[in-house]
């Protein structure tokens, strides 16, 4: 067999230009035990630690693909939960960067985390509008929550009871007993989607957020609360606040109903009236509970304070005591007693706004934090890619909200257009609506930021010390990168110059614009008039027109300067001779416009992508069409060859760069990492490194390795990865004895690794069940000889596990499931492996080999297949024994860890005992040493004194 042709595989090498993404949150965390100072920010795939003091990255917490769409941190500040687009969940050590626990069960993006009070339970809601609690210390989901048909917007925990808070698009708040798994109440109130939703002042109270300008207020009050507190309630509480009528009879009645059996009531109080008229975008509250945060889908947000009980008790005396001095001043004291019984407290004295902050931008997510000097400082992630920081003094009664940092210089404020590559394959150049930016390729630093016009399409020039930019207003901008500053802007056309190409000889190039003309230019030096030295600047002089037909949407030089290409507005490629400008072809076949084009090095082929998502290959010796192919799955937004070869890169909507082959017509390969439209490309002129850009507002580096890529071995591998994801998206296993309409169910879903943990538990049976029949052959044959015979011939994998026992080995393979994807795994195997498994377990236990994991299989394995066992006899015994042993050992383990808490309790208190005499100690040698350098310096006095 002949050696097929290989090619080099590209790789991702860095991602560049971001400072937070607009898909998820942003939270402030702990570094170094200092609070306030570093915010976890989403960076496409990655969560960015940022000090925003200094504006630098601290620490990159690492994604495998999918988009981060939401974060949240534990209460104790060491863990990060990260949820992504694809509905994993990883929690992240913030001490060490790495993750810890990955979850698995949402079939889409996750759209809510929360922990609980002691970070043992994390609650998460996705779009597949399912909510489910996992147990973070046991590394597996607890159960899954189903009743919301929106996707849901929040799940909050909380403080003081085992109750679930969760809101959706559907327009429902939901409350949910974890102890019962069930949903035992929800308002019906609302008439939008539920944005966001906060429980505060100890699970007493609720605010929800909708899609208008009110903040509504619940108070929810427990029932067997109610009947302990009795009549010994506070003057603030008799003062309960005016109720609030439902919208709707029928709403009302369900849910007076509902609180006859309910274990709460949550009543409506009245709503916050906000600034903004638009949707609540997010509520955040500060660790304290005081400080309340509210911001829409624009720039403004605002900020409520939360009064405590003697504050609200004050300002409610303080009214009395006007209403009174009034009631005098009007007809005496006659009705004194009566304003007194009548004034109640409002809810604008509870909660009360505080201040307005206005960003420079749309805000995307924000956090809040009170600091030490009871400062509230708050962090906003906004959407043009920058982070700012506002320090607000709680203590002033018209506190001023005052900007302290930004984090924007590495990044653009908007997606970028265009890139290119220097001769020297050392830096990059980036426009985007506002500036141009020049990086190094090997730091990944931007190390020039030049203001300009909208650019639409850039280049160097004349030995990489210039660079020109064409914006959208028709101008050619011209900028000298060591100064970083414009030299010139030139009136070129009247219409966006959508593409420059520079002359292979480099002293001109072309422009071609919305106006429908190309225009030919030339570089000169000229002398300043206004300037007095003797030096000279780069200038460009435009030479030549040809007027086109319809706007030109890109336009080409061929590398041996014979030919210039231009793409139109009517799907047509126009081909001109470069020295007389005579037409010489015409190529069509594009549906729709030709957005973008590229000749190869040696002249000979053109490729051309268009909207209507093929690309063409072009011979220019007659403008034949090659080949025409179906490239991307939305419109091709940017094509280019690498450099003395027919391989060609080319970028679309779909969010994918694909390779291919221009000779062989070949789809090489597919690079996958932006999470946008891909807007540009450039390719390194060595061909070593593509940089692109997306919509996500991220810079990509691609680098070429040395690693060979076969087409057969890509195509396999990309028919393996469809596969895994339809395994993934498809139908998930039937629970016996579960209705598929019930509100719980499994925690964890079906997909490609708890498949292959159930292979790996069946074949460690199979080999069990081997491996222990030729042992008790081999016994038999040794009673029946009456001799000790040479044991059988160990099965390979025991022998490379150190001659393990059967026994053992199934042990280890079943410890190295992931515990979130245990239960998935066992749901999968066949009933006839439950057959063998159940004795297996009842062995383990009774022999106290790893109780906890095999009574938590033990159990799943009897609810789910409870018809079948109870009704098999042969496994009657088996039951029995389980029943009996489970007990005695799960006993005995209790046992065990409560004397070891005991002890360690009880050397915690011993601890501290000894510490306190050790402070006493230290204070009092503290003590000595303050009365010796007195002592010193009163003898030091007085020889001075003398002297």
């Amino acid at each position: 067999m002949g050696l097929t042709k290989q090619y080099l595989r590209y790789a991702s090498s860095a991602l560049f230009g971001v400072v937070g993404s607009n898909k998820a949150n942003i939270v402030f965390v702990e570094q170094r035990g200092l609070k306030g100072k570093y915010a976890a920010v989403p960076a496409c795939e990655h969560v960015f630690i940022w000090d925003i003091r200094k504006g630098e990255k601290v620490l990159v917490l690492q994604g495998t693909k999918h988009e981060v769409t939401y974060l949240a941190k534990s209460p104790q500040g060491n863990t990060l939960a990260v949820g992504y687009a694809d509905g994993s969940i990883c929690l992240f050590s913030l001490v060490t960067g790495e993750v810890t626990v990955t979850f698995s069960g949402h079939k889409s993006a996750v759209t809510a985390l929360s922990f609980d009070q002691q970070a043992l339970r994390l609650v998460s809601g996705s779009n597949d509008t399912d909510v489910i609690v996992w147990d973070v210390v046991n590394e597996s989901g607890l159960f899954r929550l189903k009743g919301h048909k929106g996707v849901i917007t929040q799940c909050v925990f909380m403080k003081e009871h085992n109750i679930l808070v969760t809101s959706s698009k559907d327009t429902f708040v939901k409350f949910w007993d974890l102890d019962t798994q069930h949903c035992f109440k929800t308002l019906l109130a609302h008439r939008t989607e539920v944005w966001d939703c906060l429980v505060c002042d100890n699970d007493q109270r609720l605010i929800t957020g909708a899609a208008d300008s009110e903040l509504r207020v619940w108070d929810i009050a427990f029932k067997d609360q109610e009947e302990e507190e009795g009549d010994g309630e506070s003057p603030v509480k008799k003062a309960k606040l005016q109720r609030v009528e439902e919208f709707g009879t029928e709403d009302e009645g369900e849910e007076d109903e509902e609180e006859e059996s309910s274990i709460l009531t949550c009543t409506r109080v009245g709503s916050v009236m906000r600034h903004g008229r638009e949707r609540v975008a997010s509520l955040s509250l500060d660790a304290t509970g005081r400080f309340m945060g509210c911001h829409g889908p624009d720039s403004s947000l605002e900020l409520f304070l939360h009064c405590t009980e003697d504050e609200a008790k004050k300002k409610l005396q303080k009214r009395q005591k006007r209403a009174r001095k009034r009631q005098r001043e009007k007809d005496g004291d006659q009705n004194e007693d009566q304003e007194d019984t009548e004034l109640s407290l409002e809810l604008g004295d509870q909660i009360r706004s505080l201040c307005h902050i206005k960003a420079a931008s749309k805000i995307r997510s924000f956090d809040v934090l009170v600091e030490a000097d009871n400062t509230a400082k708050l962090v906003l992630l906004l959407h043009n890619n920058t982070i700012e920081t506002y320090s607000i003094s709680t203590t002033e009664k018209k506190p001023e909200p005052q900007r302290s940092s930004t984090v924007s210089l590495p990044s653009h404020r908007s997606d970028v257009r265009t890139l290119s590559f220097s001769s020297d394959n050392t830096t990059v150049l980036s426009g985007s609506g506002d500036c141009v930016k020049i990086w190094n390729r090997s730091t990944l630093q931007c190390i020039r930021t030049m203001k300009s016009g909208y650019a639409l399409c850039s280049a160097f020039v004349t030995g990489e010390r210039h660079c020109i930019i064409g914006n959208k207003a028709g101008q050619l901008e011209l900028f000298d990168i060591a100064s970083g500053t414009i030299l010139e802007t030139i009136e070129a056309h009247e219409g966006a110059v959508w593409s420059i190409s520079v002359a292979p000889d480099k002293k001109g190039f072309v422009t071609g614009s919305a106006d429908k003309t190309l225009k030919f230019w030339q570089f000169e030096l000229v002398s300043d008039e206004d300037e007095k030295q003797t030096s000279k600047r780069l200038t460009a002089v435009h030479t030549r027109t040809l007027q086109m037909s319809d706007d030109v949407l890109c336009v080409k030089y061929s590398p041996d300067q014979r030919l210039v290409a231009a793409s139109l507005l009517d799907s047509t490629i126009k081909v001109f001779f470069a020295d007389t400008l005579k037409f010489f072809l015409s190529l069509y076949g594009h549906k729709l416009p030709v957005l973008t084009m590229d000749i190869s090095s040696d002249s000979t082929l053109l490729v051309s992508g268009s909207a209507d998502r093929n690309i063409k290959l072009w011979g220019l010796d007659f403008g034949d069409c090659h080949k025409s192919i179906f490239a991307h799955d939305d419109s091709i937004m940017c094509v280019q060859f690498v450099p003395d070869t027919h391989l060609f890169f080319t970028g679309g909507k779909d969010k994918k760069i694909k390779q291919w082959d221009g000779d062989n017509f070949e789809h090489v390969q597919t690079l996958e990492g932006h999470h946008g439209e891909v807007w540009c490309l450039a390719i390194s002129p060595n061909g070593d490194h593509v940089a692109s850009s997306s919509h996500d507002k991220s810079l990509r580096l691609w680098e070429r390795t040395e690693e060979p890529l076969v087409l057969q071995e890509e195509r396999e591998m990309e028919r393996e990865k469809e596969f895994e994801e339809s395994i993934a998206k498809g139908e998930q296993t039937t629970i016996p004895g579960e209705a598929a309409s019930a509100e719980t169910g499994m925690a964890g879903k079906k997909t490609i690794e708890t498949v292959k943990a159930a292979e790996r538990i069946m074949e460690a049976l199979e080999l069990y069940k081997e491996e222990t029949t030729k042992l008790k052959e081999h016994e038999i044959q040794c009673k029946l000889q009456k001799k000790k015979l040479p044991p059988p011939k160990m099965h390979p994998l025991l022998e490379v596990y150190g001659n393990l026992t059967p026994k053992k080995y199934f042990m280890q393979v079943l410890k190295k499931v992931k515990s979130s994807e245990l239960e998935e795994s066992l749901l999968v195997l066949p009933f006839n492996y439950i057959l063998d498994l159940l004795p297996l377990l009842e062995n383990y236990i009774s022999s106290g080999l790893e109780v906890e994991l095999c009574c938590r299989c033990l159990f799943f394995l009897l609810r789910i297949h409870h018809g079948q066992i109870t009704s098999n006899q042969l496994l009657l015994p088996v039951i029995e024994k389980l029943r009996h042993g489970t007990i005695q050992k799960v006993t005995e383990l209790r046992d065990t860890i409560g004397f070891n808490m005991a002890g360690l309790q009880h050397l915690q208190r011993e601890l501290e005992a000894g510490q306190e005499v050790q402070f006493f100690a230290d204070a009092t040698g503290r003590l000595k040493e303050k009365k010796k350098k007195r002592k010193k310096t009163e003898a030091k006095a007085v020889l001075a004194m003398a002297t």
